[in-house]
């Protein structure tokens, strides 16, 4: 009867053994499928279209160097982390202006682009003010992905910040996020195209140090787009226009000559840190105490409109959405 007993424990010990030694193969090969899609996580790739061309870029990114005003906004909204940043030139309406967690590579003018070889980051979305340090960012990131976020030549700006929105989306693992604000700004291009009666005579301008500058159809700074986004009529044409950050100079009585139904307004110096100046006046002011516009029909029938405050150093995708709604209802009344 013993050794019956211990046959039977002994097959009872070796059917244990063997489940024991199976669960044991099984936990090993699940943890080793585990280890691989943890390694094949860290390891994804997305490929994105920036200004030259096709660029992978290894997700999740884990350091963020962004040193392009368009995508602070953005970017901010989604709560993600930047490692730096330069503060000086970023809003003080978006938080990481005063996160004490994002070193600060301050000025374009005078950079402090050592700051990037700390950050040691994985990618670095470079554009606009700092589009010149292109190449030195790749030397000083030699292990990150540079974007180029600047736009193509001759894209429009709608295209244009969707696709660098939709690129953000997928560098940042947002692109359901991505997808919703590329589809509001379409839909307040719509309703501010639907709402404009053709052949109203719009006129952009730009207001700094007190100044009211001239911003060109089509290539004008910030304003400029707009006509062709929305198929507008230019109330005065000048030759030679540029791009200039200050728009060109022009007179008030040009600029009454012209007789707008609409002006749409910048105001620079609000989104600098002119506007901390004692010598500073809003761009509504400047307007309203013109003399030479008071007869201007745009003036007269309240037809201004005024861009969101922080535009000069944060036009991004958010920024023309706000506008462009605002736009479509003034049109509508």
């Amino acid at each position: 009867m013993k050794f019956q007993r211990f046959r039977v424990l002994s097959a009872a010990t070796a059917v244990a053994l063997t489940v024991g030694l199976v669960g044991c193969s099984s936990q090993t090969t699940a943890d080793n499928s585990a280890d691989k899609a943890s390694t094949s996580a860290a390891t994804s790739e997305v490929k994105i279209q920036d200004k030259r061309g096709e660029v992978t870029v290894k997700t999740p990114v884990k350091s963020a160097v962004v040193t392009d005003n368009r995508a602070f906004e953005t970017l901010s909204a989604w709560g993600v982390e930047l490692k730096a940043a330069p503060k000086p030139i970023i809003p003080e309406t978006v938080s990481y202006r005063t996160d004490d967690k994002v070193v600060d590579l301050g000025m374009h003018t005078e950079p402090n682009l050592e700051a990037v070889v700390a950050a040691n980051p994985d990618v670095v979305v470079n554009g606009q003010r700092f589009t010149k340090f292109y190449d030195e960012m790749k030397k000083l990131a030699p292990n990150a992905t540079v974007v180029d976020s600047d736009p193509k030549d001759n894209e429009p700006l709608d295209a244009y910040l969707k696709r660098f929105t939709t690129n953000l989306g997928l560098i940042f693992g947002k692109e359901k996020e991505a997808e919703q604000l590329n589809g509001e700004f379409d839909q307040a291009i719509k309703e501010a195209k639907a709402a404009y009666k053709p052949g109203d005579k719009v006129l952009a301008v730009n207001v700094s140090g007190g100044k009211i500058g001239y911003i060109a159809p089509s290539k004008g700074r910030v304003l400029g787009p707009i006509y062709d986004m929305l198929g507008l009529t230019p109330a005065l044409e000048v030759k030679d226009a540029s791009d200039n950050h200050k728009g060109d100079e022009i007179s008030v009585e040009a600029i009454a000559d012209s007789n707008p139904d609409w002006i749409l307004v910048m105001d620079r110096d609000a989104g600098t840190s002119a506007r901390t100046k004692p010598e500073f006046k809003p761009a509504e002011t400047v307007i309203k105490e013109s003399e030479a516009l008071k007869n201007v029909k745009a003036v007269q029938e309240g037809h201004v409109l005024y861009m969101p405050a922080d535009t000069y150093t944060n036009d991004g995708i958010q920024t023309y959405t706000e506008f462009l709604k605002e736009l479509a209802q003034a049109f509508k009344k």
